[in-house]
């Protein structure tokens, strides 16, 4: 029997994606994955008072989700189909605890810290963006102090997580995304923020997702969280689920014979996939990690 796959964090046209809600379910059918969810990011734009060319539009939240729930009546019997979101925290502007997200009563929600937001009073940029707002962002926002933004970024999730309001934690060492291999702060400091913030996923009972999206977009070769990340996550006994994070139809499921790999040298035995609702309670499965897809 083949061991049974999701893909819960998909962005579409309608926020970042590069193909429509049909034709992600298509490629979702078509790979014989057991469901596909929809993780929108958000609208911020009101939230933080400027363009974002990357989430979600607020006159587009009601259309988004009318497709989705169009999607899961056209393809119930032949692949489930979940409406999520991917919920931005950015300190004192938004949470996945907004009303505005929570009253769409989404099947889901992943919560995300891409923004961090200096003390000094510098604009919130993203750790994931562009290597020049992540540059400018370094230098007006922490005085050039990686070390320090690398902090804040942590204690940030950490905040997320504590406050909740969510059911998966998205790609939770992201940060390294600009930053990777160039030795910017203490490894040892980072791999405490690491330990910190398994230790609050582990009190409130969150999902941890295997994102394979920055190699889908061949930007690193490592899943999020990486290898020594998941072996902390492991230690605490948190549940994870294997995503792609992706953004065209081709990375529905891409390199998730990594994300096994990697679960596997963690020593991870299983990982969870979506599998119903009851009583408006979302449903977990367990499925054993096998070596190779």
């Amino acid at each position: 029997m083949k061991p049974l796959f999701t893909s819960l964090h998909t962005h579409t046209t309608l926020c970042d994606g590069k193909d429509d809600i049909e034709t992600m379910c298509k490629a979702a059918y078509e790979k014989k994955l057991h469901a596909i969810g929809f993780s929108a990011h958000v609208p911020i734009e009101k939230q933080i008072g400027r363009k974002s060319d990357w989430n979600l539009k607020e006159e587009n939240v009601n259309e988004y989700v009318t497709q989705v729930n169009a999607a899961k009546k056209r393809w119930l019997g032949k692949l489930n189909v979940y409406l999520g979101f991917e919920a931005d925290y950015i300190k004192g502007l938004r949470s996945p605890l907004d009303k505005d997200i929570t009253s769409l009563k989404p099947d889901y929600i992943i919560g995300s810290t891409h923004f961090v937001s200096p003390k000094n009073g510098a604009s919130p940029f993203t750790v994931d963006g562009p290597i020049e707002e992540f540059d400018k962002g370094l230098k007006e926002g922490y005085n050039g102090d990686a070390q320090a933004l690398m902090n804040d970024y942590y204690s940030t999730q950490i905040e997320m997580i504590k406050a909740g309001g969510f059911d998966i934690l998205g790609h939770a060492d992201i940060i390294k995304k600009n930053c990777y291999g160039k030795n910017l702060w203490h490894q040892e400091s980072e791999i405490e923020r690491q330990r910190e913030t398994a230790k609050a996923a582990a009190e409130k009972g969150i999902i941890i997702e295997v994102n394979t999206g920055a190699i889908n977009q061949k930007r690193l070769n490592e899943v999020y969280p990486s290898l020594s990340f998941l072996c902390i996550i492991r230690e605490f006994d948190i549940p994870v689920v294997i995503t792609s994070d992706a953004h065209k139809a081709e990375d529905i499921n891409g390199n998730y014979e990594i994300a096994l790999q990697t679960l596997n040298l963690a020593g991870f035995k299983e990982h969870l996939i979506i599998n119903g609702k009851i009583n408006e309670k979302l449903m977990w499965k367990k499925e054993k990690i096998i070596k190779k897809l």
